[in-house]
């Protein structure tokens, strides 16, 4: 098996950018962790793990009624509430019942059937959904991310699929358009933003809904209870939905399926019996020539009530949301053959009994229920609200989580709750959030109208950012001819601005809910993303010249005591200015010293075995390495001892594999490395300055072999010092030494400040908001689970 060494020769002063490029004056090793670069075949096969797999008939059927539970109770439980929403002052004319169901039937076809459940969906990262993951498929595409930490070899992880256009193509114009400004690049984050923060809004509104109409069912058969008793019993529902959440839908997952399936297969059976038995002309519905004349009528409460028509594809959200836990084909067929269907009949069978019976429509779904079923289905109807909820708030979670991997949230605690199902979550504190402000808006309005205009406020709003950034995903990921994209976007726009116009006349009616929700979390998520972003600047802004280090020698000018200190750092190359702020007010350093960088990549997942990047800072006897650990946005950070001991394995590989490469005397790359070394220290002892060299050209770990002249001839009293490497197995008996002696983990505490002369804006944004979101949320300690005896906190403090 033949290695492959690189030599990478420059020349010239200043600091290196986050690419890691530039002429920096040295010699650099380019020691690549695999022994054998030709390895297509094996790649090819890592790859294709990650691909979505083939599935049998019976599992696909399997998995298809296995995902009514999870992807599609919000949506099957829209005939709670649709039509009361939709005539809220009852209705006038019994033709308008049937204007009214055929906007349903091609709302559904148009919206959930049409562009989410076989356009949208597949627009999946690797089976991920959301808004989160159409703009990390961005990411991989064009250059948006805000924060520029992306490098190179990010891109040859197994599950960093993108693919490539013409340079002058329409995708590749695009592409230089959305990096050319950082405006545009805020732009589509603001957008992703705000679709996020409507979702976390359907979280809030989709449980007060659902188990406020399926409460209300008590009042059809008991007519004697009064409004307040619906409420308390909605109420006490909701306290128990979301007490029970720390258990995982791991646990009770198995009950929802079955659940939704009878309530699918309830709704559909009564939906005949009801066209049977009351007017099977309402069928005539699915000519769309009865819109037409549902308008033609005039009046604004006509055009309003697309409000309430609206609610019928309420859930489609979530759907996209809740799209890792099944295949896309699972969920397609699941929709097309029983959810698709049974809503139709469903509806169907309300719009003919509400025909011959119209002043029912306040309580339509529980009047049209035959008595002799009328208590079997109440408890269906309350349990498949409950399993709809579930639905939302596993979404939100799941939002959340991508959040956070983006820099977009607050740090927060977030418990995974099943050793199957990586994507089953849990948050702590966004749970209780929830389930304070579902209970404040259930027992606020009191009534499933107000809740239901506030509702279709929040979906209309996400299905128009998902139209916008499908739009660029046709253009750079699936590099579709302009005219789809433009037909897509057209069609979209045209059925969602619509609806979106009806529902700007019920803001004063409840519709003011979701914006003020939507826009306390944007402000949040914004403020917390600037900040962060404002972090990293100053950090690769402050980060100390490797000419600097190496001129302190090996002993860096202190005394090395024994042990090992874990600098974490933002930073994927360069030296952070934590390190030289700790070396410069203490008079000692560890005799080994790891520059550890967390770096989360838009994809959803990073393998194990691929998690590490280890490298080599300075020569041998620095005892300086950089570790970068890489985490995608469904991955979560492991305990703090299986982080140190895979830090540990990883460097332990490289110091091998270095080794190794050092006894290949017949390279060619070796012999040039050699010659450029005595150059470079020629250019040191001139007082060049030695550019910093910390950066990774593929799956590579670099060793900088240049050191200072007058480096070799300093002495010290330290452990370092006076050790003489003189083979692997001696540095690794070394690093174990160091190892046993105690890790120290070194994290920076930055506070971040406005200048004086900062806008009232920025000063409120970063002195009050930014402030106490750093107050009250989680340490970067205690996220990764580093015990307080171990840990070492150097404060320091910018402003912007």
């Amino acid at each position: 098996m033949a290695a492959r060494v690189e030599a990478s020769i420059g020349g010239g002063t200043g600091e290196i950018d986050e690419e890691g490029g530039g002429d920096g004056r040295g010699t650099m090793w380019d020691l690549d962790q695999t022994l054998d670069q030709n390895m297509d075949e094996e790649a090819g096969q890592l790859r294709n793990m990650y691909k979505e797999k083939k599935f049998s008939a019976f599992l696909l059927l399997q998995l298809s009624f296995q995902s009514l539970g999870i992807v599609y109770g919000d949506l099957g439980t829209s005939p709670l509430y649709v039509f009361y929403n939709t005539f809220p002052r009852g209705i006038k004319d019994p033709e308008d019942i049937i204007g009214a169901l055929s906007l349903i039937i091609y709302s559904l076809t148009l919206i959930p059937l049409l562009k989410y459940v076989f356009v949208v969906c597949k627009a999946n990262d690797n089976g991920q959904g959301g808004t989160f993951a159409l703009y990390s498929l961005l990411c991989r595409h064009a250059k948006v991310s805000t924060i520029p930490n992306q490098h190179r070899t990010d891109e040859e992880l197994t599950t960093y699929s993108r693919t490539t256009f013409h340079e002058h193509s329409f995708a590749a114009k695009t592409k230089r358009w959305l990096e050319k400004g950082t405006s545009r690049k805020n732009s589509l984050l603001i957008l992703v933003l705000l679709g996020t923060c409507m979702v976390i809004g359907d979280g809030i509104l989709t449980p007060a809904i659902s188990v406020l109409s399926a409460a209300g069912g008590l009042r059809v058969n008991l007519p004697h209870i009064n409004n307040g008793v619906v409420v308390l019993v909605a109420v006490v529902i909701l306290v128990s939905l979301f007490s029970v959440q720390h258990y995982g839908t791991d646990k009770v997952g198995w009950l929802f399926a079955p659940i939704v399936f009878l309530w699918f297969l309830f709704i559909a059976s009564i939906g005949i019996f009801n066209i049977w038995k009351h007017d099977p002309s309402v069928l005539k519905a699915f000519s769309p020539v009865y819109i037409y004349r549902y308008f033609k009528r005039g009046g604004q409460d006509r055009w309003t009530s697309l409000g309430g028509i609206m609610l019928s594809i309420t859930g489609i959200e979530a759907l996209f949301a809740d799209l890792s836990h099944f295949p896309v084909s699972a969920v397609q067929l699941a929709f097309t053959i029983i959810v698709f269907p049974c809503l139709l009949l469903a509806y169907s069978g309300q719009a003919a009994y509400l025909r011959k019976y119209p002043h029912h429509v306040e309580d339509a779904f529980y009047q049209s229920i035959p008595k002799n079923v009328y208590w079997p289905m109440f408890v269906i109807a309350t349990a498949a609200a409950t399993v709809a909820s579930q639905a939302t708030i596993s979404a939100t979670f799941s939002l959340i989580k991508q959040a956070l991997a983006h820099g977009c949230f607050p740090r927060v605690k977030v418990v995974h709750t099943s050793r199957k199902f990586l994507g089953q979550i849990y948050v702590p504190d966004i749970n209780w959030i929830l389930m304070i402000l579902c209970i404040a808006v259930t027992a606020g309005f009191k009534n499933q109208n107000q809740i239901g205009n506030a509702y279709g406020t929040a979906v209309v709003i996400v299905m128009l950012v998902t139209t916008l950034l499908m739009m660029l995903i046709m253009i750079l990921v699936w590099r579709c001819h302009w005219v789809l994209v433009f037909l897509f976007t057209f069609l979209s726009l045209a059925v969602e601005c619509t609806y979106f116009s009806a529902v700007l006349f019920k803001v004063n009616q409840g519709g003011w809910v979701p914006l003020v929700i939507a826009a306390a979390f944007l402000v949040v998520m914004y403020v917390w993303h600037y900040g962060t972003l404002k972090r990293y600047e100053f950090e690769m802004h402050s980060k100390v010249s490797m000419a600097w280090i190496l001129g302190l020698g090996p002993s860096l000018g202190l005394v090395r005591v024994p042990g090992i200190g874990l600098v974490y750092t933002e930073l994927a190359s360069g030296v952070p200015h934590i390190f030289s702020h700790f070396i410069t007010n203490l008079p000692a350093t560890h005799s080994v010293v790891v520059f550890v960088c967390v770096k989360n990549l838009p994809v959803y997942t990073v393998p194990q075995e691929e998690r590490f990047l280890v490298k080599r800072i300075g020569p041998k006897n620095f005892h300086m390495f950089r570790c970068v650990a890489r985490y995608g946005y469904r991955d979560l950070h492991k305990k703090d001892d299986d982080f140190e001991k895979r830090l540990f394995e990883s460097l332990f590989l490289f110091v091998r594999l270095e080794s190794m490469m050092e006894g290949c005397s017949d390279s060619d790359d070796y012999s040039v490395c050699g010659s450029q070394q005595q150059q470079s220290r020629d250019g040191v002892g001139n007082g060049n300055e030695i550019r910093n060299v910390s950066t990774f050209d593929t799956f590579d770990s670099i060793e900088s072999i240049i050191a200072p002249s007058g480096a070799t001839k300093r002495t010290s009293n330290s452990i370092t010092g006076s050790s003489q490497m003189s083979g692997v197995g001696d540095e690794v008996e070394f690093i174990n030494r160091c190892r046993d002696a105690g890790v120290v983990h070194i994290m920076g505490n930055t506070v971040v400040r406005a200048r004086r002369e900062a806008r009232f804006y920025k000063r409120i944004a970063i002195d009050y908001v930014y402030a106490f979101l750093r107050k009250i949320c989680r340490e970067n300690s205690a996220i990764f689970n580093v015990p307080q005896e171990s840990l070492l906190n150097v404060g320091q403090i910018f402003y912007v």
